[in-house]
């Protein structure tokens, strides 16, 4: 029994070691590509190309820093993520929840399943100004239209990822005794699973756009306000400030997200780790 415990756990210090290195490894190429990009941008602007354009990640890095110490990117940075996180949390709980029940009700499914593809296939953007006459310019327009994007990205996944489950996986285990809740706990769910994060990932940067896009529209705060602001003015600094924010929030939630998943799905194996342990 004890040897068998030991040969089933030295694979996983295995894996925990492999991935552990390989992290450290992938961490040092991104410093490695980020130094080389940005200190060529850093070069290249003013030089080969003039700043008015490009601006510079020196010249925008002060602008951010000098934005969030007069409070003022701050409260637009806050505008925005709390319209697009309370529309991602609607949005990827009705998802999720609309895309389970859907995929295992047969006579449901067949009805909606054409309406909700027809919603999925039309350009959600384009909502944005209907909502902004239904709601007005503040928040609850933006919040709204976020729902929308993010529930039909992760109703999708979630509809696709259970309906993957292989039948014969399910008839396996009802035959070996399992009740309709140990299949759905056992099997339905962690095999569709990765369905489920890849659509979460996925809608983490749309609810962001989706956010912005109804501040371009007609808004009075915000981050798509303030881009907007600096883009009348000419101002590539600001106009690259505000995109820096959004592309490091998104980078530091989706890093949020394949952590989940990585511990969501530990019971997997680590198909490279496994293979070179035999080898």
């Amino acid at each position: 029994m004890t040897s068998t415990a030991g040969s089933a756990s030295k694979p996983r210090l295995l894996a925990k070691s492999y991935w552990g290195a390989d992290r450290g490894r992938i961490l040092a190429y991104h410093i490695l590509f980020a130094v080389a990009v940005f200190g060529f941008w850093q070069l290249a602007s003013g030089t080969l190309i003039d700043s008015f354009w490009i601006s510079s990640p020196a010249a925008i890095i002060a602008f951010v820093w000098k934005g969030f110490a007069s409070g003022q990117l701050l409260r637009q940075s806050a505008v925005t993520f709390y319209e697009a996180s309370i529309g991602f949390v609607i949005g990827a709980v009705g998802g999720i929840a609309t895309g389970l029940v859907l995929a295992m009700a047969d006579t449901a499914r067949r009805i909606l399943t054409p309406y909700f593809m027809a919603l999925y296939g039309m350009p959600r953007i384009a909502l944005g100004p209907l909502f902004i006459i239904w709601f007005g310019i503040g928040p609850p327009s933006k919040i709204v239209l976020v729902v929308i994007i993010v529930f039909l990205l992760v109703f999708y996944n979630t509809y696709q990822g259970v309906l993957n489950v292989p039948a014969e996986l399910k008839r396996l285990v009802r035959v070996l005794g399992a009740n309709e809740w140990q299949v759905w706990r056992n099997v339905i769910l962690p095999s569709a699973s990765p369905w489920i994060i890849t659509g979460l990932k996925i809608s983490v940067p749309q609810a962001l756009v989706g956010a912005v896009v109804g501040e371009f529209i007609a808004s009075g705060d915000g981050l798509g306000y303030g881009i907007q602001l600096q883009a009348s003015t000419f101002n590539t600094t600001g106009v690259l400030g505000g995109i820096s924010i959004m592309s490091a929030a998104v980078v530091i939630i989706n890093d949020l997200l394949d952590r989940l998943e990585r511990r969501l799905m530990r019971w997997r194996p680590a198909e490279a780790v496994t293979t070179a342990v035999r080898t």
